[in-house]
C-alpha cells in the first residue's frame, strides 16, 4: 500500500485569532508560505498592521480584521466579512490568550488576594474566547459540512504549574472544549469537521518573559532555570517549533486526527523530574 502525501493546505482559507501575536504570527507565516489564505483577528491594530507588513514583506496575502474574542457581535461581524471576500472559511486557529500578573501569585501577591478581575481576564479570553469564536466561524464550517478549527492549550492544562492558577484552569478548559467540541461536531454536523488542539510547552512571549527572564541580568529567573532543568531537550521552545504540527494537523493528510491535544514540549511532559 501506499502511505499518500496529503499535506497540502494550498488556498484553504485561515482565520487565526491573536493573530498579531508571537505565536499566532509564526503559525499564519507558515501557513501562508505553503498556500493558505491567512485572515488574521486580534484587538490591537497597530500590532496588526504591523504583523501584516511583516507578512505582505515576505510575499504572504493578509486580510486583517480588528475584534475582540470577546465580543460576539464583533466575531459574527467578521467572520461575515471573511466569507464575503473569500467565500469560505476552512481553517480556525484559536490562539487569542495568555496570562496576566494580575492572576498570578508571587512575593507580593498571595493566592488570597489575587483579584477577582485578574483571574477573569485569563479565563475569559483563554477559555471563553475560544469558545465564542468556535461559535462564530464554526457555524460556517456546519453549513459548508467541513472545516478544522485548531485550539491552542499548553501544558500546564494536564500538570498545573505554581503561581499561575487562572492561566492553568483556563487552559484546562480548553482542552477539555477541544474533546467536547469534537465530538459535537462530528455528530451533530458532519465528520469531516475536525477538531484539535497544540499543548505547546514553554516559549519565551511577551506575555511570561518576566515570569522567565530576569530584567536586569538576562539570565534566567529561578523558575526559568527549573523550566529548562526539567525540559529533556534543554531549550525553551523557538516558535517556529509549532509550525511543522500545526501544518499536520490542519492538512488532509491528518483526516482521522480529531479531539486530540498533541503535546510541543521538547520531552516536558515525558520527564519525571528523576
Amino acid at each position: 500500500m501506499t502511505v499518500p502525501n496529503d499535506f497540502d493546505i494550498d488556498g484553504n482559507v485561515c482565520v487565526i485569532t491573536g493573530g498579531s501575536g508571537v505565536l499566532g504570527s509564526e503559525m499564519a507565516r507558515a501557513i501562508g508560505e505553503n498556500g493558505g489564505k491567512v485572515v488574521l483577528l486580534a484587538r490591537g491594530e497597530a500590532d496588526l498592521e504591523e504583523t501584516k507588513a511583516d507578512l505582505t514583506d515576505q510575499g504572504i496575502d493578509v486580510l486583517t480584521i480588528p475584534a475582540s474574542v470577546l465580543d460576539r457581535d464583533e466575531l459574527d461581524a467578521a467572520a461575515e466579512m471573511v466569507v464575503d471576500e473569500y467565500g469560505r472559511i476552512d481553517i480556525l486557529i484559536n490562539a487569542a490568550g495568555g496570562n496576566h500578573p494580575d492572576a498570578t501569585t508571587g512575593s507580593d501577591t498571595s493566592f488570597f488576594d489575587l483579584p477577582k478581575e485578574g483571574l477573569e481576564s485569563v479565563v475569559n479570553v483563554n477559555f471563553v474566547g475560544t469558545v465564542l469564536a468556535s461559535q462564530a466561524f464554526g457555524e460556517y464550517m456546519a453549513e459548508q459540512g467541513e472545516g478544522t478549527i485548531l485550539n491552542v492549550s499548553s501544558m500546564n492544562a494536564s500538570t498545573p504549574l505554581t503561581k499561575i492558577p487562572g492561566y492553568s484552569g483556563a487552559k484546562a478548559a480548553v482542552s477539555n472544549f477541544t474533546e467536547w467540541l469534537a465530538v459535537h461536531m462530528a455528530q451533530e454536523y458532519s465528520p469531516d469537521i475536525r477538531v484539535n488542539a497544540i499543548a505547546p510547552g514553554f516559549f519565551l512571549t511577551e506575555q511570561n518573559r518576566y515570569l522567565l527572564i530576569d530584567e536586569e541580568t538576562g539570565e534566567y529567573t529561578d523558575r526559568g532555570q527549573s523550566i529548562i532543568d526539567h525540559t529533556p531537550q534543554g531549550r525553551f521552545g523557538d516558535p517556529a517549533d509549532l509550525s511543522t504540527t500545526v501544518l499536520w494537523l490542519l492538512a488532509p493528510g491528518s483526516e482521522f486526527v480529531t479531539g486530540t491535544v498533541i503535546p510541543i514540549d521538547g520531552g516536558f511532559s515525558a520527564f519525571s523530574g528523576v
